[in-house]
């Protein structure tokens, strides 16, 4: 969900020597037409998601990738845990607020879509997480925490 944190722990992560990749930017996504016949829609582009995993998996490295989208369960039974990174409302608005690197969920609409996002969409992230980590923790101890699920760099 948008102002949970991921980027700032993706960026905490990279400088510790993880391998990071934030699936909103650089490519990854794509409007795509859904299985279901359901019009287009965000998707990962399965293509190359595939060849990141596929390296992954021939080098043995930690990889933490970020996203949430459509097709995203997809590739579930390739990841080792699928951590659901939380905060209340209120946290997301304040962080999203004060950002200046990514100018969404500024305007009354994209506050509108976090908010029904965080009532539709969170709860099937939930179901479907290994760990779930609580941000409102200092990002020192997130990132702890998410490190120690991936082991060293």
């Amino acid at each position: 969900m948008s102002g949970t944190g991921k980027s700032s722990a993706l960026g905490e992560l990279g400088r510790r020597g993880y391998r990071t990749v934030d699936t909103d930017v650089g490519g990854w996504i794509g409007d795509l037409p859904r299985d279901d016949g359901g019009g287009l829609e965000r998707q990962w582009r399965e293509d190359r998601v595939d060849a990141l995993l596929t390296e992954h998996e021939t080098s043995g490295e930690p990889l933490f990738i970020a996203g949430t989208v459509w097709n995203q369960r997809a590739f579930y039974p390739r990841f080792d845990e699928i951590v659901l990174l939380s905060a209340p409302l209120d946290v997301m608005f304040d962080r999203i607020a004060g950002r200046g690197t990514n100018p969404f969920g500024k305007t009354g609409e994209e506050r509108a879509r976090i908010v029904a996002d965080t009532a539709e969409i969170e709860p099937l992230l939930r179901a479907s997480a290994t760990v779930e980590i609580d941000t409102r923790a200092p990002l020192s101890e997130v990132v702890r925490r998410l490190a120690a699920l991936a082991g060293s760099p």
